[in-house]
């Protein structure tokens, strides 16, 4: 048994895992939950350089991620970027003062492992998992899309639709102006329509994970408090995601906090639910199950099978 800790270092938010690994029953079992919006990505969409603010949130969230691993005794910590420091020029001088401030090596992932790892992430230990599913993962700065079996990824793809890179882009306020939520929605469909041809066939079975739609199932249930276990498999149906769109392109970013979106996420989440409502209705999708799981999943799942002395990438865990 190995207790270990993962980073998923987002473009809004940085997660982290820590868990038991067990070899010999092929299982993960968390430990702990933390998640910390860093807003890594801000303005790096318009220029490419994440800026000294953003690097010393990422440091101090990496620091407070190191004590609570170091206080449950951790063994080792894998980190891994995905889509801000693959878009960042100063990709290599962030990493370099994460390690000299943290002692914590940052793996930049491509948009294919970040896919790849999602996917199998995202159905890591559940039950009647199904012969064929998908898998959308809705980032701050990407959208991965991923569709295969629990042996056997058959295709995968990143775009560069984020609800941080998108709301820079388009909104400069909420709620945004009709001219403005429209050019958005245009993009969305424009990057979509051309890559969801080859997931026809596994639209019958669709995970979502991430914080978009974590969130949105959170205020759909009408939960309080975000609840992981209640989050986790939750049916979020296409009706659902139609209304809630509809209030949020009339609220300010304040009456979006009311109605308990964090902070950190409320001038983002209507950009969000846009491009996961063009998604299922590109797709004819009348139902998709969030899952609380992901990326950091995907990373203790690899790690398992090396100590098990595999890469069969098994969603068996």
């Amino acid at each position: 048994m190995k207790r270990a800790s993962f980073i998923d270092i987002g473009t809004n938010t940085a997660l982290l895992l820590i868990a038991d690994l067990d070899p010999v029953n092929n299982r993960i079992v968390p430990v702990l939950h933390r998640q910390t919006i860093v807003r890594l990505g801000k303005n790096v969409d318009e220029q490419k350089i994440i800026d000294h603010a953003a690097m010393q949130r990422l440091i101090q969230c990496m620091l407070d991620f190191k004590e609570l691993s170091k206080e449950h005794k951790a063994q080792s910590i894998i980190a891994a970027g995905t889509s801000a420091l693959r878009d960042a020029k100063n990709r290599m001088e962030i990493i370099d003062e994460v390690v000299m401030a943290s002692d914590i090596v940052i793996k930049t992932l491509s948009g294919e492992e970040e896919a790849a790892m999602t996917f199998s992430g995202a159905v890591a230990g559940m039950e009647d998992i199904p012969e064929l599913f998908t898998v959308i993962d809705i980032g701050g700065g990407s959208t991965e899309i991923s569709m295969g079996n629990t042996s056997h990824l058959e295709h995968s793809v990143s775009l560069d639709i984020g609800s941080v890179r998108l709301t820079e882009r388009f909104f400069s306020g909420l709620p945004p102006s009709d001219d403005a939520f429209l050019a958005a929605k245009a993009e969305i469909d424009r990057m979509l329509a051309g890559n969801l041809e080859p997931f026809f066939t596994g639209r019958k079975n669709v995970f979502g994970v991430a914080g978009t739609l974590t969130t949105i199932a959170k205020v759909v249930s009408g939960l309080e408090v975000f609840d992981p276990e209640k989050i986790h498999n939750y049916p979020l149906r296409y009706d659902q995601v139609t209304l809630l769109l509809e209030e949020l392109q009339s609220l300010s970013v304040e009456q979006i906090i009311d109605k308990g979106v964090p902070q950190g996420r409320a001038d983002v989440i209507t950009m969000g639910t846009l491009i996961l409502h063009q998604f299922m209705r590109l797709l004819g999708i009348p139902e998709i199950h969030v899952s609380a799981q992901g990326l950091r999943y995907g990373l203790a799942l690899k790690e398992l099978h090396s100590l098990r002395g595999d890469d069969t990438g098994s969603n068996s865990a």
